[in-house]
């Protein structure tokens, strides 16, 4: 899919007194979403629900990324990074993330993710490797293509 740059322009700030809690079942879609995650994200409570938590995934954000935080989460580990995630309106806002498994009666049942705001600095630094990160995989692609 191609994206107008222009279209990703408006942050959304996360209040720094406001925790955006979500639960995923094990294939990554939402089955519960807090009324600040729903606020934050320009989306209603009940069109989360049910939907892929990709749904809010922004196109800056290095497709690596995720692959490693799947893959923590399948070793059984917990995983924490800063995310650009994408709003309803195309705008953007920015988070730490903290997702872990919840299990009952031992067995895994879901995931769990906290978020919270990051600061200016942050933004800017994760914002430069993330472009750093896509821009080196958008130019191992053209080499592989070539070969």
């Amino acid at each position: 899919m191609q994206y107008n740059e222009s279209e990703f322009l408006i942050e959304t700030i996360v209040p720094k007194d406001e925790l955006i809690v979500s639960r995923t079942d094990l294939k990554g879609n939402i089955t519960y979403a807090n009324e600040t995650f729903a606020q934050i994200s320009g989306y209603e409570v009940e069109e989360l629900i049910g939907k892929p938590h990709n749904i809010v995934r922004h196109p800056d954000m290095p497709k690596k990324i995720f692959k490693e935080l799947w893959k923590t989460l399948q070793e059984g580990k917990s995983w924490s990074g800063f995310i650009k995630n994408l709003r309803k309106d195309r705008g953007y806002y920015w988070v730490y993330a903290q997702i872990s498994a919840v299990k009952k009666d031992g067995k895994l049942v879901e995931y769990k993710s906290i978020r919270t705001p990051i600061s200016f600095e942050d933004k800017i630094k994760y914002q430069r490797l993330y472009d750093k990160i896509k821009k080196q995989d958008n130019e191992s692609i053209r080499v592989v293509s070539y070969i």
